[in-house]
């Protein structure tokens, strides 16, 4: 019994470590994003070209002969995941250009509320009563940040955040309807899938100064892909409640960066919001986790 419970708790570390790791790794998303200087459309050229190479030499490690065959099984789920990452990537790279890094992060921290919405809505599972209060308590903060953004005209970009919330929130849904496959490919056909629409858009790939070249090459090449392949393996050593609580850190550590190199400070109304929906999120997912828990079985 001691050496099942020892077990227990080192891949109880494991998972602790796995995602704290892929936060840090995560966190200067948001910083990169304001520091490379081209347009919008080729930094999301780059940024997802370089994603989806790179993410797709993982799986080409990780799959070998099945590389295709794990495209072929996303199916109809995977290609609604991959239409919701283009419109999210979109969403969410011009938000950060739009507004602050603060209001943007804090609004996508409501991801996993919103999903919960969505799933009652799309899927018709029935939603706890602290998952409601939660949702409530959540848009309420992110009115909050609107109404400090009025003042400021920042409201297109908060707009533009809450849109990428919804879809990320989205891929959540598609992804819990269709867990029993891998949907990592499905990632990877998203940010390609953003590449050409892009490029029509207004993209110009070339020429790029050195420093933006070696900021898209970190950011796209190096953080987002493996962050996002250390976040699929921590659910298999923590329960998903604990994961979502380690994830919130990068709502806090994101705005830091930006502060330390930027110095771009949060309106009082975005900290006030923020401190209300992160409180919220983290008393949500503690009563999640011990819930999930107490389950028998």
């Amino acid at each position: 019994m001691r050496s099942i419970a020892t077990m227990d708790q080192s891949e109880h570390i494991k998972g602790i470590l796995l995602t704290a790791t892929a936060v840090l790794i995560l966190s200067p998303d948001a910083l990169l994003v304001r520091l490379i200087s081209c347009d919008v459309w080729t930094l999301l050229f780059w940024r997802c070209l370089l994603t989806g190479v790179t993410t797709s030499v993982l799986l080409m490690i990780r799959y070998r002969r099945r590389f295709w065959q794990s495209f072929y099984a996303v199916g109809k789920a995977g290609l609604f995941s991959a239409a919701t990452i283009v419109c999210g990537s979109i969403l969410f790279v011009n938000s950060l250009k739009q507004t602050t890094a603060a209001n943007t992060l804090i609004i996508l921290a409501a991801t996993p509320v919103i999903s919960s919405l969505l799933s009652f809505l799309l899927l018709k599972e029935k939603i706890a009563r602290h998952t409601w209060i939660a949702i409530i308590i959540c848009f309420g903060g992110i009115l909050l940040i609107f109404s400090g953004s009025l003042k400021t005209g920042l409201l297109f970009g908060d707009l533009l955040a809450l849109g990428a919330t919804f879809m990320w929130a989205s891929n959540l849904v598609i992804l819990r309807h269709g867990r029993h496959v891998n949907m990592i490919p499905a990632n990877v056909l998203g940010n390609l899938a953003v590449v050409p629409v892009a490029f029509i858009v207004g993209g110009t790939p070339l020429p790029l100064t050195p420093i933006d070249t070696g900021y898209l090459l970190l950011l796209g090449g190096l953080l987002l892909p493996v962050s996002f392949a250390i976040i699929t393996l921590s659910p298999r050593y923590l329960p998903a409640p604990e994961v979502s609580l380690i994830l919130l850190v990068e709502t806090i550590l994101g705005p830091i960066w930006v502060w330390l190199f930027l110095r771009e400070v949060p309106a009082p109304t975005t900290l006030i919001a923020g401190l209300l929906i992160l409180a919220t999120l983290i008393c949500h997912t503690l009563i999640s986790l011990r819930t999930t828990r107490t389950v028998p079985g």
